[in-house]
């Protein structure tokens, strides 16, 4: 089923899962944890959560890869992309990985998580940092805050 009025569309690299996002992203984030370096063998792993009713697959059937726990990580069957993450015990958000989108958002990431795993040459500009992960209690002021730097013209975002 296609999204009414999607705000983002985005897809594996094979292009046999595709995706729509009706909505903004609630945040944007880095992870420097161990596992999302290995998973997208990088130095870190880009994305942005969103409200798990705005996102809808569109084409394909994304498959359990990676760690196959109580988080959920979906890759394309074909081609092996990791395209997004159901966080353990948050059903209703959904991770993207961002280099998924077909026109991936220029806001670099707002947090970095899993700080105390990085690499010593990896830097973000993200403008709050943790060791781990926040607290579930620190999200909606983060969520908050996001929303007032998104909303901001470039130049501000640079402060």
């Amino acid at each position: 089923m296609t999204a009414k009025n999607p705000k983002a569309r985005g897809q594996c690299r094979c292009g046999k899962v595709q995706f729509e996002i009706t909505v903004e992203p609630l945040i944007t984030m880095a992870c420097h944890c161990t596992g999302c370096q290995k998973m997208s063998s990088s130095a870190f792993s880009m994305s942005a959560l969103y409200p798990s009713a705005a996102f809808h697959i569109t084409a394909g059937e994304p498959v359990i890869g990676g760690m196959h726990g109580p988080t959920r990580h979906f890759f394309c069957p074909h081609c092996m992309t990791w395209m997004f993450t159901r966080p353990e015990g948050l059903d209703d958000f959904v991770n993207v990985r961002t280099t998924m989108l077909d026109d991936p958002p220029r806001d670099p990431p707002f947090l970095e998580a899993n700080a105390e795993e990085k690499l010593p040459w990896a830097e973000t500009s993200a403008i709050y940092s943790y060791d781990t992960v926040p607290a579930m209690d620190e999200f909606p002021e983060l969520l908050s805050k996001f929303a007032d730097w998104a909303s901001r013209s470039d130049h501000q975002k640079q402060s």
